[in-house]
């Protein structure tokens, strides 16, 4: 954790750690919500749906006018042909996830992915039935491993293991995971838990995760949609079996933007590999011809469905472009210095109203920071009362129940000075309480 106790904790501080940053360039690449009096809020939800990059508005409208000039003709003669589209993406998208090109394509969203990977990925047989997820995954998540359970015939209050649930553990240490798999893996064929954990902000170690799973013979996949675009990633050399995510939380592409996936070359390169097939996954050299028989296109692309959104797919290549422009090294020790900032504030004076459950070394979070309210001595105050508060005075957070407030400062777009004037404001709205008492 970065030192800051050398830094006024006053507004000049936090002036002076902007002035010194050197990506605080990049807020004006976004557009910033203004509340009601003109003043930009403090957006701390990036985690949920990402800000908007001035640039979306101009790539976006490209498509529109070559749309309404070009017809269906737009496919080959746009400015950017319609039908390559996808792969004007593939480079940016991969370099951000560490994968090589052809592991890697944009399509669906994040949980019809998640099925059709697992679809290929967990082949229940023998005794090796269950799949392994982490407590507090995201709901979706559990939703989609219980019903593929269930859809190979199986019970999965039999075949669904839930790490921590029994505990009620905030945060999952990575030698519990690796404890369950070296115990029971001959019973489990799946697992699959999220790269940064949506509840707590936790960052897990994928490799030794990966590495634990396969000494077992588990295949392993990743859903990374609080991880891809808020911390460093190496699918191809961590040997990761597939991995999806979504794009309009750090990434940027706007509400519901198309997702993407990765799958490793060792699967993607074997045509063997069972999938749920579309004829967008074609071998694109006959693709037109329309065969009967289904090709595979070598590489992640071969599980792709149908045609990519198009509109989309332009409003995230516009946020990649940025992304490729500073690098995800520069962003992760600027998300790095900001969250850790963030964190110094708050535990200065409100050490007794929250508790900051994400872990505190850098290794083991992302962008995001979960506080924990904690009852008052006159229990006046809630969680929920906090909530509201922030909101009103301009403050864009989040809030899971029962008692957790979701903050991320986001590296492209936040400033350490929304960091020193939310944890004033946090400070506020517990001040209610201290009067009444």
């Amino acid at each position: 954790m970065a030192s800051f106790s050398n830094i006024d904790a006053t507004a000049e501080g936090a002036m002076g750690l902007d002035a010194a940053d050197p990506l605080r360039a990049l807020r004006e690449l976004f557009h910033i919500p203004v509340t009601s009096a003109g003043q930009d809020v403090i957006y701390f939800t990036g985690n949920s749906l990402g800000l908007q990059p001035r640039s979306t508005r101009n790539a976006v409208n490209e498509v529109l006018d070559d749309w309404k000039e070009l017809g269906v003709d737009g496919h080959l003669k746009a400015k950017n042909p319609w039908l390559p589209y996808h792969e004007r993406l593939t480079s940016g998208m991969a370099s951000l996830v560490g994968a090589l090109p052809e592991e890697v394509v944009i399509m669906n969203s994040l949980t019809v992915n998640l099925h059709l990977l697992m679809a290929s990925f967990y082949k229940p047989g023998g005794l090796k039935r269950k799949i392994l997820i982490e407590h507090h995954a995201f709901p979706s998540d559990r939703y989609a491993v219980r019903s593929q359970i269930a859809w190979h015939g199986l019970d999965p209050a039999e075949n669904l293991i839930v790490l921590g649930e029994e505990e009620n553990l905030d945060v999952l240490d990575e030698s519990s995971i690796e404890s369950e798999l070296a115990e029971n893996g001959e019973e489990i064929a799946l697992l699959l838990i999220g790269g940064v954990n949506y509840y707590s902000g936790q960052l897990f170690d994928m490799r030794r995760i990966t590495q634990a799973a396969h000494d077992a013979r588990v295949m392993v996949g990743f859903d990374l949609a609080h991880a891809a675009g808020n911390v460093p990633l190496a699918l191809h050399d961590w040997d990761v079996d597939f991995a999806a995510w979504c794009s309009y939380k750090y990434l940027n592409a706007g509400p519901g933007g198309p997702a993407g996936i990765f799958v490793h070359e060792s699967h993607g390169n074997d045509p063997d590999v069972p999938r749920l097939a579309g004829w967008w996954g074609h071998d694109k050299t006959s693709r037109f011809t329309m065969p009967d028989e289904f090709n595979p296109i070598t590489g992640a692309e071969g599980w792709q469905m149908s045609n990519p959104p198009v509109l989309s797919l332009a409003a995230l290549k516009s946020s990649l472009d940025v992304f490729e422009s500073v690098g995800m090294d520069a962003l992760r020790e600027k998300s790095i210095k900001l969250s850790d900032y963030l964190r110094y504030l708050i535990e200065k004076t409100l050490t007794d109203r929250v508790e900051i459950i994400t872990p505190r070394l850098a290794s083991r979070h992302g962008a995001q920071l979960s506080l924990r309210v904690l009852p008052g001595e006159n229990n006046t105050i809630s969680g929920r009362t906090v909530f509201d508060y922030l909101e009103s005075v301009g403050t864009i957070c989040d809030w899971r129940e029962p008692d957790i407030l979701r903050l991320a400062p986001v590296p492209l777009y936040n400033s350490f000075t929304d960091a020193f004037r939310f944890a004033r404001q946090l400070e506020e709205a517990f001040r209610p309480e201290e009067t009444s008492s």
